[in-house]
């Protein structure tokens, strides 16, 4: 497992590097950010769970997504936000965690 980025939700306008148009969320890019910090802004009627609209996730890489999931109590089920990477989110205690997997 190797450290990503942290996820922080703002109202603020920042530089949007994606959109992603189901989740009705607007992500900046964390690798631009010097301490790998992306910002999330999320639209009125967001899918998304209230537990990453209302505070900061933590994200890592990890070679083998299934086998990190097993077990553990899943927010959000697998899912491709772009090409080349599938992500899933789950609950450690009270702090979300995204788990992504290049494929």
């Amino acid at each position: 497992m190797k450290f990503a980025h942290v996820g922080i939700p703002t109202a603020q306008e920042k530089n949007w590097s994606a959109y992603l148009a189901e989740s009705k969320l607007h992500i900046t890019d964390a690798e631009a950010d010097p301490f790998q910090i992306e910002w999330l802004k999320f639209e009125a009627g967001s899918p998304m769970p209230e537990e990453l609209k209302d505070r900061a996730h933590l994200a890592y890489f990890v070679d083998d997504l299934a086998a990190e999931l097993a077990g553990k109590t899943i927010l959000i089920e697998p899912f491709s936000p772009m090409s080349g990477l599938k992500c899933a989110f789950i609950m450690h205690g009270e702090v979300p965690i995204e788990l992504m997997q290049k494929v």
